[in-house]
């Protein structure tokens, strides 16, 4: 009696969760409607914590310490910052954010930024796309323009590096099967190889509660039609290994933007995205619950992305869905703005 008295007193176990929540859904370094640059943070716990015992942000575009601080997360709590890919609508954010935590929390642990290792790319004129110079040189013109000596000497305990100094470089060498790259407790976080730039990944977080894929920019590695597709096979792959994921986040770009529509669009950059209906036929492929469409190309109700103007007026968030729909996914689809949440389990 004394052991069944004890067991009926005993707390019921947490029940674990997970939320995605885009930090930033504006496609490329436009902007409109004040939206915040490309982003996605992943939270991890159990109901005790409000899910909120692991926090991971994949790429920070511009406004990513702004977005967070309305949830409220705020940038020393982030444990881990995974990058797809170097272009500045995905990285303009990191600069504030270790300015920041190099402010308030030298004292902290460094910040883990989870990226790629130097990607030379096959071109004519040869360059390397480098996550770890990006890091290293974030203070450059902080410390150029004598702030971080100035923000030292009132608070000598702020690491003297400046905002490089606040972080920690991981890089990986993708390649076409999944690698873990960066774990926590029941946390893991995986990558592949995908192509959009020299140097892109895709990544994938396993929990208890669920598991989510983030895609990044990615696309398909023929860089034009004929194709089956314009998704990205690896990606397709990550969504599947070893099970298939909840959780599809993944830019967008909608089919009117085709160079036979007659926007403009850049035909070369078109075709380096994946469209909406090719992720819907994708998630459908690979089983996932969730297609979160980011990223999008063109924004929600702007009549003109950069200089091509769409040339049917702007697109609600039911056209983006009618695309993914038509690829013949019959999951749920969330058409990306900030601050958009999905949670497993659902409340």
């Amino acid at each position: 009696m004394l052991v069944a008295s004890a067991l009926l007193a005993a707390p019921a176990l947490a029940a674990p969760c997970l939320i995605v929540t885009l930090t930033g859904a504006q496609g490329g370094p436009s902007v409109y409607g004040g939206q915040a640059g490309a982003g996605t943070l992943v939270r991890y716990g159990d109901d005790s914590d409000g899910c909120n015992a692991v926090r991971l942000q994949f790429d920070a575009g511009r406004g990513t310490s702004m977005r967070l601080s309305q949830i409220p997360v705020l940038a020393h709590q982030l444990h881990a910052i995974f990058f797809t890919h170097m272009h500045s609508d995905h990285v303009d954010g990191l600069a504030d954010l270790l300015q920041i935590r190099w402010h308030f929390n030298s004292g902290g642990p460094r910040l883990d930024i989870v990226c790629s290792a130097d990607a030379p790319a096959k071109a004519a004129i040869a360059y390397i796309m480098s996550c770890r110079k990006l890091v290293e040189h974030i203070g450059d013109a902080y410390i150029q323009s004598g702030e971080i000596a100035q923000r030292s000497l009132e608070d000598k305990e702020r690491l003297a590096g400046g905002p490089a100094a606040a972080a920690i470089v991981q890089t990986f060498e993708p390649n076409d099967e999944p690698q873990v790259v960066w774990s926590r407790g029941e946390v893991k976080v995986s990558a592949i190889r995908s192509a959009h730039i020299a140097g892109h990944a895709s990544y994938r977080v396993d929990t208890p509660a669920g598991s989510v894929v983030i895609g990044g920019d990615a696309g398909n590695d023929t860089p034009a039609p004929p194709r089956a597709s314009s998704t990205s096979a690896q990606v397709e792959k990550l969504a599947t290994l070893p099970a298939s994921a909840d959780i599809i986040v993944h830019s967008a770009i909608h089919p009117v933007m085709g160079p036979d529509k007659g926007s403009g669009f850049p035909a070369p950059i078109f075709h380096r995205q994946s469209t909406a209906t090719d992720l819907g036929a994708m998630a459908q492929r690979a089983g996932a619950k969730h297609l979160v469409l980011t990223h999008l190309i063109p924004s929600l109700g702007t009549s003109q992305h950069g200089m091509a103007k769409l040339p049917g007026g702007p697109l609600s968030a039911a056209d983006y869905k009618n695309a993914a729909a038509a690829g013949g996914f019959t999951g749920n689809i969330v058409v990306g703005q900030d601050l958009v949440s999905v949670r497993l389990p659902a409340k």
